[in-house]
């Protein structure tokens, strides 16, 4: 087709009328990527039904609730302006890794759109045109293309890969910096958006943001380099998953907190996991600036009612001192433990974290931008003297005390703790999530919220 059915702007206009066998586009966030390919996706079927064929095209997502998001948000929306009357339908995927939920709706003409979440089970399943959604985001990015592009290499079968820059080291940043001519890349920053006519207020969000790092990849299309960085992006990605960070999920098991005490500069982080098998489920992240020592034992209170507390591990660095010897006069020394930030103990936290990450041991929420920011910041330096120092750039976001956090709780995990009884008083309600005064903010995980910017 040579003009769309929907509205675009010139850079979206673009990506769509080039109809290139491989497409690779990086481009910002919020600017309609997924939007514009999906609207391409309906309009080849729509061409195919004028010629009296059938399209066959897959949408491979970075999760299941992405998967949802393209195919409501993008392939039915589309339909619709298409005038195309569709039959939706909805079943499982049985791979050789596990079962997934697969969405589909086929077309007048009997073309077909399918869309599950991305691993190498899904990728081989299928010959077809394929949507790469976020491609820089997907666990196992490496082997899913492996699966994948044996299976796309049948004469005329189209490849469409798109995201947002996610470190050096996965299969995008290859093929967007590959020097090939095989494969047609376009890139668009916030700026060049703006520019077209997508309306935003550039200095607006990069100063509700207040990270320069998330900023400059999320929005900038900057690679963010891998080398010092202690996670690398393509650890924190196996571990993201749609159900983490949802306080409604605990299944009542056994769960261990990590905190990070900060008054004035930096964020109160409590990190609540869940312990499902061998695995680690982040439940709750409570996050809080410049709020009282009292209203940080009010939050950490309100965990030990809500979950099975079996061990507590808290920064006692400096200020740290009071709230633990607080904590352990409410529950105990047997559950609750100070952890001095000194150097060998910050290497022994940021190692079992990391072991945790590798081991595939760990959930997180999915697409938490801070909490992504932070993880990676944190950096393994040497000194002259040849010891060893973990560190990480103090900005307006924090000081990685998410990441503190998080290895505070799963150290907790890996010592254990006793048994207690317990009764849940229920999952937090979305008004008591954030902690905050005058000028400060709050967040929960399960929300994925952050104050002045989504």
């Amino acid at each position: 087709m040579s003009t769309a059915a929907v509205p675009l702007y010139p850079y979206q206009l673009q990506w769509f009328l080039n109809r290139s066998r491989f497409k690779a586009g990086m481009f910002s966030r919020q600017s309609g990527k997924t939007f514009t390919t999906t609207l391409e996706i309906v309009d080849d079927c729509f061409g195919a039904a004028v010629e009296g064929r059938a399209e066959r095209w897959v949408i491979l997502s970075r999760g299941e609730r992405q998967a949802r998001e393209a195919m409501e948000e993008g392939i039915k929306r589309h339909a619709q302006a298409y005038s195309l009357g569709i039959e939706s339908l909805e079943s499982e995927f049985v791979g050789d890794q596990g079962t997934y939920k697969q969405l589909e709706v086929i077309l007048p003409g009997g073309s077909r759109i399918t869309a599950l979440p991305a691993n190498p089970d899904t990728a081989r399943g299928f010959s077809a045109n394929c949507f790469l959604d976020e491609f820089a985001f997907h666990a196992d990015s490496k082997k899913i293309w492996g699966a994948l592009f044996p299976v796309i290499s049948k004469p005329g079968l189209k490849l469409r890969v798109v995201s947002t820059p996610n470190g050096k080291n996965n299969k995008f940043y290859e093929i967007m910096t590959g020097k090939d001519s095989a494969w047609y890349r376009q890139t668009c920053d916030i700026c060049q958006a703006v520019r077209d006519g997508l309306p935003r207020n550039i200095e607006e969000l990069k100063a509700a943001l207040n990270d320069p790092d998330i900023w400059a990849q999320e929005f900038e299309l900057n690679w963010m380099d891998e080398a010092s960085a202690w996670l690398s992006f393509d650890l924190i990605n196996a571990a993201e998953h749609d159900q983490a960070g949802d306080a409604s999920q605990y299944q009542g098991g056994p769960c261990y907190v990590g905190i990070d005490i900060a008054a004035v500069r930096d964020l109160f982080v409590i990190a609540v996991f869940e312990r499902v098998g061998d695995v680690l489920w982040l439940r709750e992240l409570i996050v809080a600036r410049r709020i009282s020592f009292a209203e940080q034992d009010e939050l950490l209170d309100g965990v030990m009612k809500r979950y099975r507390v079996m061990a507590c591990w808290m920064d006692q660095t400096g200020m740290g001192m009071k709230p633990v010897e607080d904590a352990k006069r409410r529950y105990g020394d047997s559950r609750v433990h100070g952890v001095m930030f000194t150097a060998p103990a910050k290497q022994d936290l940021a190692t079992k974290g990391k072991q945790s990450f590798e081991d595939r041991r760990v959930r997180i929420p999915m697409g938490d931008l801070p909490l992504r920011s932070d993880l990676h910041k944190l950096k393994r330096e040497t000194t002259a003297t040849g010891a060893v120092r973990f560190v990480a750039e103090r900005d307006a976001g924090g000081h990685a005390d998410r990441a503190w956090a998080i290895f505070l709780g799963i150290a907790a995990a890996d010592f254990g703790g006793g048994e207690i009884d317990f009764q849940s008083a229920g999952t937090r309600a979305t008004a008591d999530a954030n902690a905050v005064t005058e000028d400060g903010f709050g967040t929960v995980a399960g929300s994925n919220d952050f104050v002045g910017f989504a």
